[in-house]
């Protein structure tokens, strides 16, 4: 059985985006090249920043139509991070509100990529 263990989001400036998601997640990446940047991550997922200037660079696709969540452990830690997150100067696409699913907000990377935080459903 296949199991998912690598994310790779495009994006213009590897080292920029690292910058920011360095203090994201709070950790250092594991790898950084010009055009490439990898974190491995403690659940043993390698998350990846690929530049859209390298050379192999290859993708038809536009746009964002994904989203990377956070699953936290509470409406509290998710109202927490929006906060945090508006104080550090992170573009927030959704403001925070309730879904069916409890307390949720959206903000954006960079590159514009949607990073939703949100606590588990249940």
């Amino acid at each position: 059985m296949l199991s998912p263990n690598l994310i790779l989001l495009y994006v213009e400036d590897p080292i920029a985006s690292a910058g920011f998601y360095t203090g994201l997640i709070g950790r250092e990446p594991v790898a950084a090249f010009p055009s490439y940047v990898a974190f491995e991550l403690e659940n043993g997922l390698t998350f990846s920043l690929w530049s859209t200037q390298a050379k192999d660079f290859v993708s038809s696709g536009t746009g964002h139509r994904s989203e990377i969540a956070f699953l936290v452990k509470d409406d509290k830690e998710v109202e927490r991070l929006y906060a945090e997150w508006q104080g550090r100067g992170i573009r927030i696409e959704q403001e925070l509100k309730t879904a069916v699913f409890g307390r949720t907000f959206v903000a954006l990377d960079p590159d514009g990529h949607r990073l939703r935080v949100c606590r588990p459903d249940g």
